[in-house]
């Protein structure tokens, strides 16, 4: 080998060295990995650890490595304080953002602020509705009215059939997101002229939903809407087809049902629920990247022994790093003001589409969806891979069908 050769060979060892030598920025969190939302949990860390890995591969940012420092906050609000305490003044990570859900993402808040903290939350509904700090942006397509946006394309659709609907029934777990998203249906509701006859609330330790179901089969209401956490909503499924229970609409604000290990366990149950979504494999929601991410995920979702489809919590839980990555690229920073000042202001390209933040750190158009589950067979995961099973009736720009009105004839 010449000389100039092995000094060009060198200096690549070199550079390559100095690379792994540099200090990671290390990016903390707490995130759901065992209790009722662990399963949501472990689809979105994947989706988060094939971010960093497509970064580090492309040499990192600001010429250093990424890492993720996280812990299982266990679906237990009460162990979130104790997390970021711990990221913050132990592990010293550089930048932090929150875990998975309303109820985990609230405890943080007063550390985030007391910190002066960037803070990205992954689906949270109304989390910044009470503390308005200006450093927060959510994660979620709920957008500038996020109470109301959960249940607004289930009302909407209601409405416009006819004859119209005169009552609703509501029902929610005493939890955080529950008691956001049910305070938003009343508002619909009114909006809406229909008369609630039904509007009660059930402790999150509830098993049994068969009283819950005939108290509100009692009142004989149009349309139910649920707002429940994902053990909650298998529950109450199973009840209401236990009862032959046949209001006119159902569903509405159910987390859970977008889950694969749900939607297998109840199979031809859910056929005729209409519920919110985020992300499903429809022609609309194919956007530069979409689809291989998708199957980069789905390649490694079975050895990773998480949702094996991961249409709900993976296409989010990689964007919203990837909006925080747009945003120390683009400032060469990890000064938090200046991060929050450049995501505040910036439209960015992702793979769920284009988003931008508005009032409260929401984004600046809501971008829910209801989506209502028909034609489903036995409890295969390969029949959820087709979008003629969950049909997107609204909003308009990303339907994909109309409603089967009403739920009883859906179930035929």
């Amino acid at each position: 080998m010449g000389a100039v050769a092995a000094l060009a060979v060198f200096a690549v060892f070199a550079m390559s060295a100095s690379a792994q030598d540099k200090n990671p920025i290390k990016i903390g969190f707490g995130m759901a990995q065992t209790g009722p939302l662990g399963p949501n949990g472990k689809s979105a860390l994947l989706a988060m650890e094939i971010w960093a890995e497509e970064i580090n591969a492309k040499g990192g940012l600001l010429g250093r490595p990424v890492k993720l420092v996280y812990y299982d906050d266990q679906t237990n609000p009460s162990s979130v304080p104790g997390i970021y305490t711990k990221l913050l003044d132990v592990d010293k990570v550089d930048l932090i953002v929150g875990g998975y859900g309303t109820n985990m993402l609230a405890p943080a808040m007063p550390i985030v602020m007391q910190k002066k903290k960037l803070f990205l939350g992954l689906y949270g509904l109304g989390v910044n509705a009470d503390f308005k700090y200006d450093r927060y942006f959510a994660m979620i397509p709920s957008g500038p009215e996020p109470t109301t946006s959960f249940t607004q394309g289930f009302f909407d659709t209601a409405m416009a059939q006819n004859p119209k609907p005169t009552t609703v029934a509501i029902v929610a777990a005493d939890a955080e997101f529950s008691k956001n998203a049910s305070d938003g249906a009343r508002v619909n509701a009114k909006k809406a002229g229909l008369k609630i006859v039904y509007d009660k609330s059930y402790p999150p330790a509830t098993t049994d939903f068969s009283p819950i179901v005939r108290a509100i089969q009692a009142t004989n209401p149009d349309l139910v809407v649920i707002c429940s956490y994902p053990l909650d909503s298998v529950g109450m499924v199973l009840a209401v087809n236990e009862a032959k229970f046949m209001p006119k609409m159902i569903g509405g604000g159910m987390v859970g049902l977008q889950s694969t290990v749900f939607k297998t366990k109840l199979g031809p149950a859910l056929n005729g629920f209409v519920n919110y979504d985020f992300w499903l494999p429809a022609k609309s929601l194919m956007f530069p990247g979409t689809a291989e991410f998708m199957q980069k995920y789905q390649d490694r979702a079975a050895k990773a022994g998480v949702d094996p489809l991961g249409y709900y919590m993976a296409p989010y839980g990689y964007t919203y790093l990837d909006v925080l990555g747009q945003a120390i690229t683009a400032t060469k920073s990890l000064d938090d003001g200046k991060l929050a000042d450049y995501i505040r202001k910036t439209t960015f390209k992702t793979i769920v589409g284009d988003i931008s933040f508005g009032k409260g750190g929401e984004f600046a158009k809501a971008r829910v969806f209801q989506a209502q589950f028909r034609g489903i067979k036995g409890n295969t995961v390969d029949q959820f891979k087709d979008p003629n099973v969950e049909v997107i009736i609204t909003p308009a720009e990303y339907k994909s069908g109309g409603i089967i009105y009403p739920y009883e004839k859906a179930k035929q």
